[in-house]
C-alpha cells in the first residue's frame, strides 16, 4: 500500500480548530422557550468513535442534546476527554435558562469521555443526585463458532 503519511499539527492549526469548535458551540443555541425544569436526567453515551450527551426531564422528554460531531470535531478527536468537556460546556449554555439543576446521570459505553464528562458536569455546578452505569453486558452472548477441523 505504500508508506503512511504522518502529519504534525502546528500551533496555528490547533488554534484554528479550537476557534471552529467555539463557533459551533456558540451557534447551537436553543431557539424555543421552555418552562423551568428543576430535576432531570443526563444520558452520556460514549463509544470509541463519538460521545453523545442528552438531557431529559423526569418523564423522559428531551430538553437538549449535543454530540462531539455537532461541535465540529472529526475523526478520532470526537471520542477524546477534551471533546466531552466541550460538549458539557455547550450543554450548560443551552440549559442556562431552562434548567435542570438537580440531575441523575446515566452513563453508557466504554469510550474515553466517560470520566471527563462526569467531572465537567460537577465543575459546571450541577447538583448530582446519582450516577448509574447502564452499559449493556451480555449474560451469555451468541453461540460460539463450531470447532475447526484440520
Amino acid at each position: 500500500m505504500g508508506k503512511k503519511k504522518v502529519t504534525t499539527q502546528t500551533a496555528d492549526d490547533i488554534l484554528k480548530e479550537n476557534e471552529g469548535v467555539d463557533q459551533a458551540a456558540s451557534r447551537t443555541k436553543s431557539s424555543r422557550k421552555n418552562k423551568r425544569i428543576d430535576r432531570g436526567r443526563v444520558y452520556i453515551k460514549t463509544s470509541f468513535n463519538n460521545t453523545l450527551v442528552s438531557v431529559t426531564d423526569q418523564s423522559g422528554n428531551l430538553v437538549a442534546w449535543v454530540s462531539a460531531g455537532s461541535l465540529g470535531f472529526s475523526g478520532p478527536k470526537k471520542a477524546t476527554p477534551f471533546a466531552s468537556s466541550k460538549i458539557i460546556a455547550t450543554l450548560t449554555e443551552k440549559l442556562k435558562n431552562t434548567g435542570p439543576t438537580d440531575i441523575d446521570i446515566f452513563v453508557r459505553g466504554a469510550g474515553g469521555g466517560r470520566d471527563s464528562a462526569i467531572r465537567s458536569l460537577i465543575n459546571q455546578g450541577f447538583n448530582i443526585l446519582s450516577i448509574k452505569d447502564v452499559t449493556p453486558i451480555p449474560h451469555n452472548g451468541p453461540r460460539p463458532p463450531k470447532p475447526r477441523r484440520v
